[in-house]
């Protein structure tokens, strides 16, 4: 089989996972279970706190012990087991240890699949900047798919989603045994330091004062990402409490009309390498800071009625949004460190962005939705909810102008994210 078209086939596969309830657990949430909103954002920071040290963990074990692929594979495999045990949960309190069991296992598989699928491409003399993009944009459509079929069999307030994640996970895992193999990029290195034996060798990029900035940043975004999913959906499903609104196919099928986003994705990915070249990382990241503040106020205004052109052009706005940071932010580390850490690297960009920035996000917007824009009958103020997250995000684009610090040139996007000296443990 092709490479390309295997990696293509991890990709798909990553993402039709996390799709078959990323965007709808809230509707089983608070729809079927109809826990609280404070529980709730406790229960979607449970990716979060898994971020916060599983990528990097795994990220320093497939950089020193064991084939990237292999680890991969089981941790899929474990991740389908506890998603098959989440429909017996009857309480919000062991449900939130289930997810972030879940979590542990799935959430350091998202950084693998990028050092896996880098290793490999590299391995066949192919280019990353160029060829993973394309390969990238079918975890978009196993996304799609996903959030498809939950809603078309009827699963968005169903446990059944889970099952669906499940056997997807287990497929998984067991076809990454089947990869070209990933060896360890430092199990042989000598006189090796504390740091190195650790594994922490990555962490030294924070000493870099723009590594440092773009960390930073990446965690503030997490923070915006986990928003969109966390309230997505079942902001779509309250619609129904309105009668006018209640045969509408947004309210029917409100997964249907969020996976729009997906959709923008795969277009937004694809056209990654020229606005890199282009623009420049610092634009690219810019645009999509600008993006959050319009897919958030958009929702604010927008309804299932006359309305509808709002939801649906915040849900085109949200692939530039997503891509143009966390596709164009993974190019940016990869590029920027040397091979011995790279998975590593990976693992601290996920941390960042899927750990404290969805923390950040999750407990603070429970929270905060639950004190002050939600009234005594449960009703939720969304308009000032979704302005709210606008402002944050406009707040972010605004120091990111005035603080991330770097030159664009106007070579090839491969040679501009390479325009410096790959950093390292030594590097000042």
């Amino acid at each position: 089989m092709n490479t390309k078209l295997r990696l293509t086939i991890l990709s798909f596969l990553q993402f039709f996972i996390w799709g078959s309830w990323l965007i709808t657990i809230g509707a089983y949430w608070f729809q079927t279970k109809q826990w609280s909103g404070a529980q709730f954002g406790a229960i979607f920071s449970t990716m979060g706190i898994a971020s916060i040290f599983m990528p990097s963990l795994m990220g320093i074990v497939a950089d020193k012990y064991v084939n990237a692929e292999k680890l991969y594979g089981i941790l899929h495999i474990l991740g389908g087991l506890t998603l098959c045990t989440i429909p017996l949960v009857t309480d919000p309190g062991t449900f939130f240890w289930v997810i972030l069991l879940n979590m542990i296992f799935y959430m350091p598989t998202l950084s693998l699949s990028i050092a896996v699928s880098f290793s490999i491409l590299k391995t066949e003399g192919l280019d990353v900047v160029k060829d993973y993009p394309p390969i990238r944009v079918w975890g978009t459509v196993g996304f799609i798919v996903a959030m498809w079929t939950v809603s078309l069999l009827g699963f968005e307030k169903s446990a059944s989603q889970f099952y669906i994640a499940a056997g997807a996970a287990i497929l998984l895992g067991l076809y990454s045994f089947t990869l070209p193999k990933c060896p360890p990029q430092s199990a042989n290195s000598s006189n090796q330091s504390l740091v190195e034996i650790l594994g922490l060798k990555s962490f030294a990029l924070l000493r870099d004062r723009k590594m440092a900035t773009f960390f930073i940043f990446a965690l503030l975004l997490g923070a915006a990402l986990q928003l969109t999913n966390a309230y997505g959906d079942t902001f779509l499903h309250d619609f129904d409490k309105t009668p006018a609104y209640q045969d509408t196919l947004t309210v029917k099928y409100p997964a249907i009309i969020m996976s729009i986003s997906q959709i923008s994705e795969t277009l937004f990915i694809l056209a990654i390498p020229f606005f890199l070249r282009r623009f420049g990382i610092k634009q690219v990241m810019l645009f999509s800071m600008i993006a959050w503040v319009l897919r958030f106020g958009l929702f604010a205004y927008g309804n299932p009625g006359s309305g509808l052109w709002m939801i649906i052009l915040s849900c085109i706005v949200y692939g530039m949004a997503f891509d143009f940071f966390n596709i164009s932010g993974s190019l940016f580390v990869e590029t920027q460190t040397q091979p011995s850490i790279r998975a590593s690297a990976q693992g601290l960009f996920m941390m960042m962005t899927n750990g404290f920035g969805a923390v950040l996000g999750s407990s603070l917007s429970g929270i905060i939705i639950q004190n002050y824009f939600t009234d005594a009958n449960g009703v939720k103020d969304w308009p000032s909810i979704w302005l709210t997250f606008a402002g944050y995000s406009l707040a972010i684009a605004v120091l990111f102008v005035l603080i991330f610090k770097h030159k664009h040139t106007t070579q090839p996007a491969e040679e501009t994210l390479h325009s410096e000296p790959l950093l390292s443990i030594e590097q000042p």
